[in-house]
């Protein structure tokens, strides 16, 4: 073997190109190891992607948005509604026949009924009211309609089954307690017999969901001032609220 050494030649990677400031000579070695380091990240992303399952939904969402901000000049579709346009009653509101007319129906329907004559039309602020006696309308101190009564609101829901408007009924009563009766209070009597009048407006063909309440006699002390036997009569009644809007309740 040899002594002398064998001389071994060296490559030496280039020096990066260096440039001259006011401070002194800055090196750019540093963006050798910044581009390896992109390299690296790209390629440990490409690698997740390959490993993922694509969701379609999400890379469309992504997709939109950044054309959206990389073109900022795409036109924004106009809504279908004007603001001005889009509003409650736009949404809620159906056509509903004029209340006025409907009573004028009503009073005339009514004064030729020989059961209902003696009902009254109140024409509110907000709603038209069809005060009906129960005490033509079901048996004593009971929620059963008679016979007469049926066809009577038959004749009834002719009328209402033609118009859109909102319809709820409403149950009275007098403050006495019912006598020989199935029912133990006024508020159960009440309701009983709204959901008797509520129940026969749906089977004569009034198209739509009724709601009925029962009030007892809580609102005894707002009917006017009469005799107590005629205000007992008065206040014992079936109430069928018509509003002035389309819809149901």
């Amino acid at each position: 073997m040899s002594s002398r050494r064998r001389r071994r030649t060296v490559v030496r990677a280039p020096v990066p190109e260096e440039f001259a400031t006011a401070e002194g000579t800055i090196s750019k070695a540093w963006m050798v190891i910044f581009s390896d380091l992109i390299s690296l990240m790209l390629t440990f992303f490409v690698l997740l992607f390959s490993m993922s399952n694509m969701n379609l939904d999400n890379w469309n969402q992504i997709t939109d948005t950044l054309s959206r901000s990389l073109s900022p000049s795409i036109a924004k579709e106009e809504p279908a509604l004007k603001s001005s346009e889009f509003n409650i009653s736009t949404i809620l509101r159906e056509d509903a026949t004029d209340l006025d007319y409907l009573s004028g129906v009503m009073i005339e329907l009514l004064s030729k009924d020989e059961v209902l004559n003696g009902s009254r039309v109140l024409r509110l602020d907000d709603r038209m009211v069809v005060a009906l006696p129960s005490d033509v309308l079901f048996e004593e101190s009971g929620a059963i309609l008679t016979e007469s009564a049926k066809t009577a609101v038959f004749k009834l829901s002719g009328v209402l089954r033609n118009v859109n408007n909102q319809i709820g009924v409403n149950g009275h009563s007098d403050p006495a307690k019912p006598d020989q009766s199935d029912f133990d209070s006024n508020w159960e009597l009440s309701i009983a017999r709204a959901t008797a009048v509520s129940n026969l407006l749906r089977q004569s063909g009034v198209n739509q969901v009724i709601a009925a309440f029962g009030f007892s006699d809580s609102r005894y002390d707002e009917l006017p001032d009469l005799p107590d036997e005629e205000r007992a009569t008065m206040a014992r009644r079936v109430d069928i609220v018509v509003f002035p809007t389309g819809g149901e309740l």
